[in-house]
């Protein structure tokens, strides 16, 4: 962390002679003739520690200490003090103060306090990212179901992503859940108080896109009878999701790759330029690169929106995660259409795990509603080895029996019969890690 600074003295001298000291020991540092604009400036994470003189025209410095610490309870504040103000400053420092010095003082004697105030802070901030960092792993857990690893790694790279500024390119299948992982690339990153505009490149005639993705206004075209806002002026500050990406007319992408490349656009029939700052996720089925080779869409464009990548497994490739996804989606058909819902047999199961789903996972809710409202025959097996079926019922049954004993091997050996070899050489097989099952990480 780089030291940070916020240094508050109604006095100009001082703040000059302390800024000099700080600054010669490599501290950066940002002084403050009032009160009210260094609380104006901190954060809630701000990476620092405030020195405030106590005694100051308008808020004076305990009246800030009250203040940051409503902000940020963990925030380091070092109070400057005259000779009789010391009673007052101990006071302080029950309130809240980190500590206190006494002027005139030493350089010494600020630079040793702000080295322990700020490696505190450091502290700090790092557990509370790491609590953010597991909140945020169960809550994207809860919303992109599944314990598969493609699923568990595809959850990982999102996390990894979210907080970036970063273009990215989706890959999946139609139904794999492109625009699900779309969303959670806003929800978990800083722009998840902004707007998320989905635009299906695929939907839009040609003779209407430009006018959709820019916007226009009145009398810019024939019909154009009002001024409209196209999608990439909605979404500014926020996430715009461009679905089926290789579907978009050749003449647009020249036009979006040079909205990329200034972060600026022109609503048709203007001559306004209005600055962006937005992140595009995009998504496609086929390789962008090779649909530029055969002419169909612009490699410079495919380098632009594909900052980074990533692969959304289709179900058949993740099959032990096909009777949590079904129970959930009979539990939501359940509540929304008012029917009560019966879990799957092992019957039913086993025809679920042994279906092709080339549909994916929104082939499996079509499936999950259509159970619950009593219609259609069960999807079965479409050309899936013998096999791979039993390989994913396998992985699903032994995954069912660590949960229900939290990862005691003695426990899953005695009820699946198994020797503690055969047991692991399975679970090497099938991804399973025994820590992801246990309620803590001591050793038997």
């Amino acid at each position: 962390m780089q030291a940070q600074v916020y240094l508050v003295d109604d006095e100009a001298s001082i703040r000059e002679a302390v800024r000099q000291w700080l600054e010669l020991s490599g501290h950066q540092v940002r002084l403050f003739a009032h009160a009210e604009d260094c609380l104006a400036a901190v954060t809630p994470d701000f990476a620092g520690v405030v020195v405030s003189d106590v005694r100051m025209p308008g808020m004076d410095g305990l009246a800030l200490l009250g203040r940051l610490q409503a902000l940020d309870a963990d925030l380091p504040v070092i109070l400057l003090t005259a000779h009789g103000d010391v009673a007052l400053a101990v006071s302080a420092m029950r309130q809240g103060a980190y500590d206190f010095l006494e002027k005139p003082f030493s350089p010494e004697a600020l630079l040793g306090d702000l080295g322990r105030a700020l490696e505190k802070r450091r502290l700090v901030l790092e557990n509370r990212q790491l609590h953010r960092r597991v909140d945020d792993q169960s809550a994207l857990a809860r919303r992109l179901l599944g314990v598969s690893p493609g699923i568990v790694r595809l959850r990982q790279q999102i996390l990894d992503l979210a907080p970036t500024p970063v273009n990215v390119l989706l890959r999946g299948e139609t139904g794999s859940g492109k625009e699900l992982v779309a969303r959670c690339l806003h929800d978990f990153g800083p722009r998840a108080g902004k707007a998320f505009v989905a635009l299906n490149c695929a939907a839009i005639p040609e003779q209407l896109f430009e006018s959709e993705l820019f916007g226009h206004e009145s009398g810019a075209f024939t019909g154009a009878q009002g001024r409209r806002i196209g999608k990439l002026e909605y979404a500014n500050g926020g996430t715009l999701f461009l679905d089926e990406i290789e579907s978009m007319p050749l003449a647009q992408q020249v036009k979006l790759l040079r909205v990329l490349q200034e972060q600026r656009l022109e609503r048709l029939g203007s001559n306004q330029s209005i600055a962006l700052d937005l992140r595009i996720v995009a998504a496609t089925k086929p390789d962008l690169l090779e649909e530029a080779r055969a002419g169909r869409f612009r490699e410079d464009l495919a380098y632009r929106l594909n900052v980074a990548e990533l692969h959304l497994p289709p179900l058949r490739a993740r099959r032990e995660d096909i009777p949590l996804l079904f129970d959930h989606f009979l539990a939501e058909a359940g509540a929304r259409l008012g029917r009560p819902v019966t879990p799957p047999g092992a019957a039913r199961l086993a025809q679920l795990l042994g279906h092709g789903w080339p549909g994916n996972v929104r082939e499996l809710a079509n499936a999950a509603e259509r159970e619950v409202l009593g219609l259609g025959a069960p999807p079965t097996a479409q050309g899936n080895s013998l096999a791979d079926q039993l390989e994913a019922f396998e992985a699903q049954c032994l995954r069912a029996a660590l949960a229900r004993h939290g990862g005691e091997i003695k426990a899953v050996m005695d009820e699946l019969q198994l020797p503690r070899r055969t047991l692991n050489e399975k679970m090497q097989r099938h991804g399973l890690v025994r820590a992801d099952f246990r309620d803590s990480l001591e050793d038997d």
